[in-house]
């Protein structure tokens, strides 16, 4: 059994859903603990069968039994264990797709978990679904998303800008990009995200960092390397923002320990 697994949708759908990932112990007959996951600014839709899948978040723990959860914008690690017969299945949207619904006001959802009814899913989906038969209802709902709004909305302009520079962006150079004043600006981003925009920012730089180091030998790629090249201050200032996030310092850092992308 692959405890860990990914699928993608098409091309299309992608501009909001990033991935699907599955953490599967449907067969197992014992506790998966203590396995962690970081921050990566996107949303979640966890549709878990089965028993439960403990989630500890720095706000609560959520205990997950069989159901369909909309988890927010984590901030820092989050710790998971899985219950024997369990299976979750997780739809990672982009930071910009719950945007495109203007009624959804997310100021204060950072790091929070809810359980919702599938009837406030806006695509319908059956209760023991196979993964092919899940990706054909994601892609043909997300093109027809994609159809309805050929143009990006401020979320998104946001998020591709911040995503397009290698340099460390300010708030004020993305108001002169988008000719937009700062406060409304901010006002959007965290209804939309529960996030601000210097946030999301650090959480993108984060995570391009961890990718860094665990796809390359950090013995031939020093951790100031990693840190200048991501655009901290110094190695002393990466390691303190590391700490932040994951509570332990780079040099410490167990991957096996953490669910993480796969490369494509």
């Amino acid at each position: 059994m692959q405890l860990y697994s990914e699928h993608y949708v098409s091309q299309k759908a992608e501009r909001f859903v990033n991935k699907i990932w599955c953490l599967d112990n449907s067969i197992g007959e014992s506790l998966i603990e203590n396995k962690l996951v970081l921050p990566n600014g996107c949303f979640n839709l966890a549709f878990v069968t089965g028993n439960v899948i403990e989630v500890h978040t720095s706000k609560n723990k959520y205990e997950m039994s069989a159901g369909i959860y909309f988890c927010s914008q984590m901030t820092n690690k989050v710790l998971v264990h899985i219950q024997p017969k369990t299976k979750v299945t997780i739809v990672q949207l982009h930071t910009w797709a719950l945007s495109m619904f203007p009624k959804y006001d997310l100021t204060n959802s950072a790091d929070s978990i809810v359980k919702i009814n599938a009837e406030e899913l806006p695509f319908k989906v059956k209760t023991n679904f196979d993964i092919d038969g899940f990706l054909n209802v994601l892609n043909n709902y997300f093109e027809e998303l994609d159809a309805l709004h050929p143009d990006k909305n401020v979320i998104e302009k946001i998020c591709e800008f911040v995503k397009s520079k290698e340099e460390d962006i300010s708030v004020s150079a993305i108001s002169q990009e988008l000719k937009s004043s700062q406060r409304l600006l901010q006002i959007k981003f965290k209804t939309a995200t529960g996030l601000t925009i210097k946030k999301y920012i650090q959480i993108l730089k984060f995570r391009k960092s961890v990718d860094q180091m665990i796809n390359t030998d950090l013995e031939k790629l020093s951790l100031t390397e990693v840190a200048l090249y991501n655009k901290y201050f110094d190695q002393s200032h990466f390691i303190k923002k590391f700490k932040d996030v994951t509570k332990t310092t780079p040099k410490m850092f167990k991957p096996d320990s953490y669910f993480l992308s796969q490369k494509r």
